[in-house]
């Protein structure tokens, strides 16, 4: 955590006890949450910290590419600290999301008439299924 804490430093980031909280929480996190899900889980340990403070650092956090914002569930702006290029699986019935690391964009070709009219940069899959959860 320590390195991840002088990178954000190196970056010019502010740290306060409650932006370090955030970053710690979302330190490995693959659960994908919400503003409102890492608010109530740091304010357990931080009980001053306010809903705002948590949701600026999220945006800061987002201008110094330390988060992406996964757009999947169109009520809910979900956060992800993974920012390598990666893909996502939602679960239909519970609404998991889970990361899926390979890269499908030489798979899925696109019609010629697409191509002709984009230069394709980057892509970003979302697959939706049932999780083994919610099978049984």
């Amino acid at each position: 955590m320590k390195r991840i804490i002088e990178e954000y430093k190196a970056k010019g980031f502010r740290l306060t006890p409650q932006r370090i909280a955030v970053i710690e929480y979302l330190e490995g996190n693959t659960t994908h949450p919400t503003a409102e899900d890492i608010f109530i889980a740091i304010k357990k340990k931080h009980p001053t910290v306010s809903f705002a403070t948590v949701y600026n650092t999220i945006q800061a956090l987002k201008d110094v590419s330390g988060v992406t914002e996964v757009t999947i569930d169109p009520a809910r702006k979900r956060y992800d600290p993974n920012t390598k290029v990666h893909h996502h699986i939602v679960c239909v019935k519970c609404g998991r999301i889970g990361d899926v690391m390979a890269e499908y964009a030489n798979e899925l070709a696109l019609p010629k008439n697409v191509l002709k009219e984009f230069t394709v940069i980057g892509s970003h899959v979302d697959f939706y299924g049932v999780c083994r959860g919610c099978e049984n």
